[in-house]
């Protein structure tokens, strides 16, 4: 497994933990940022990933209630909502990572943890918002 795709893993761990637990996600960042056990702090990329979906929170949260159409953000399992939040962010704000490439990334994640239906919503949702990106940012 690539560093970056292992990065993304345990973003959109941290990210999905800090949603059900009703926590700040850069608390909980921060928390596995200084414990020695956990891998989250092997790769850089996993914190620019959660600082940029906290950052981005209210423009990445109103981009995929825009496009998500018939689907409010309460209302898509948990899990979609993070690798939702985490591709956004990739594919919006995060330059140096091709759409296509974002959208693969997220697609996976979706595939290995969430429903059966989940891929093709993700994967629909990410290249719309790749589509008209040019308006949201």
């Amino acid at each position: 497994m690539a560093a970056r795709t292992k990065a993304r893993t345990r973003a959109l761990d941290i990210l999905f933990e800090a949603d059900q637990r009703d926590v700040n996600a850069l608390a909980l960042l921060e928390e596995r940022l200084t414990d020695r056990e956990s891998r989250a702090g092997n790769n850089p990329y996993t914190a620019q990933v959660v600082r940029g979906v906290v950052e981005k929170w209210a423009d990445i949260n109103a981009a995929l209630t825009d496009y998500s159409q018939g689907w409010t953000i309460e209302r898509m399992p948990a899990v979609d909502r993070a690798v939702l939040r985490l591709g956004a962010w990739e594919v919006l704000f995060n330059e140096e990572i091709p759409d296509a490439v974002a959208i693969s990334e997220a697609v996976a994640l979706a595939t290995d943890l969430s429903t059966d239906e989940s891929p093709a919503f993700v994967n629909g949702l990410l290249a719309r918002l790749s589509e008209v990106k040019e308006t949201i940012v």
